[in-house]
This record gives structure tokens, sequence and C-alpha cells, in this order.
């Protein structure tokens, strides 16, 4: 485990230059979510813009020829994968947490009306789509790297935009809607047992990528 932890603040380290990026690009959420006056939403861009700074790593990693210091260092390559993945939860989850605190205090400034179950739905919807983008993401850069693979920075673009074609479709009777609505944490507990499931396949398959991969 302390492994682990040393190859996500290893991988801090490389990303630290461009926190001042990430962090202005948290702030058009703030605006699109006041534009749209939907929480929902605003979280939702919020999530599909950290979720594209994911290939910042493999790229810094890459361009650096960074493979042979990983290659030397007495860790296993299941390790670094873990690490990785870790340092892309903690982005998102810090991501999650300013978007879910700023956002709601900007609507509710402008007069919309935002309640508890709005922000548990924008949580977990967030941390979903987060999700989805990344466990696609990583074994994606592991596998082609971050030049060839930059296709993959685009999945989260892709996520959203369906997302805001379908959610608007799926009526407000709808059974799911409406169970849903009535138990949040029905719906709490299903995105979570999903979201560790998506994550433990795709770990299993970079750990894959990894080992076939000479360092």
């Amino acid at each position: 485990m302390s492994n682990t932890l040393k190859t996500t603040k290893l991988d801090f380290s490389l990303v630290k230059p461009y926190f001042k990026v990430i962090g202005f690009t948290m702030l058009l959420p703030v605006a699109f979510a006041a534009i749209n006056r939907s929480l929902l939403t605003g979280v939702s861009f919020a999530m599909c813009f950290i979720a594209m700074t994911t290939g910042y790593t493999f790229s810094i990693t890459e361009k650096n020829s960074m493979e042979r210091l990983y290659g030397i260092l007495p860790i296993k390559k299941s390790e670094i994968v873990t690490g990785r993945y870790l340092f892309v939860l903690a982005l998102g989850a810090l991501a999650l947490a300013v978007s879910l605190i700023i956002q709601p205090v900007v609507l509710r400034a402008m007069g919309e009306s935002v309640g508890t179950l709005d922000i548990i739905s924008a949580a977990i919807g967030g941390l979903f789509l987060f999700a989805l983008y990344t466990v696609f993401q990583i074994p994606g850069y592991y596998k082609y790297g971050a030049i060839k693979g930059r296709v993959f920075m685009y999945i989260p673009v892709a996520g959203f935009l369906a997302t805001l074609f379908f959610l608007p479709k799926i009526p407000e009777d709808n059974p799911i809607v409406i169970t849903i609505a009535n138990s949040p944490a029905l719906l709490i507990v299903l995105a979570i047992v999903l979201i560790i499931v998506m994550y433990a396949v795709s770990i299993w398959f970079s750990v894959r990528i990894m080992e076939n991969k000479e360092m």
C-alpha cells in the first residue's frame, strides 16, 4: 500500500504545474450550471472536464521517457497501476467536492431551489459519469500511450453530449425515476456497487496490459 501511495504522490507532482489550468476549468461548469439553472448539468460538465485531464500523467510520462524511471523503482507494475487509479479518483473526488460546494451556492443566489435530493442526485450522477469515462480511458492510455491514444481524451465529451441529449427525454413519471426519488439510499448503493465493479474490471485490464509491457 505504501508503494501505491508513493506512485500516487509522484503523479500529483507530475501534474502540479497544471493545477492552475485545472482550477480554471472548474469555473466553466459553474457558469454552465448558472446558464442552464441545473446542478446536475453543471456537475456533469465539471466531471467531463476533469476526466479529460486523465491523460496528463500519461502524456508527461511518455514525453519524458519516465517508463525507465518506473522500471528501476522497487515497485510492482500492479502498484504503479493502482497508484495511477488512486490519483485519478482523488482528482475526481476533489472536483466533485468543489462543484457541490460552489454550484449550489451560485444557483441559490440566482433564486433557484437546490434541495438535498438535488445534491445527492448530482453527486451520484457526476461520480458515475466520471467513473464511466475513466474506466475506459485509463486502459486505453496504457495500451496505446498518450499520443496514439489521444482519442480517449474525447470520451468524456461524447459521454457528456449523450447525457445532455438523453436526460431531458426521461419522463418524470418513469417507474425508475419514481423509485430513485423515493429511495435515494437505493440510488447510492446501486451506483457505488456498479462503480466498484467497473473500476475492478478496469484495473484488472490495465494491470494485464502493463505486465505485458517492457519497462
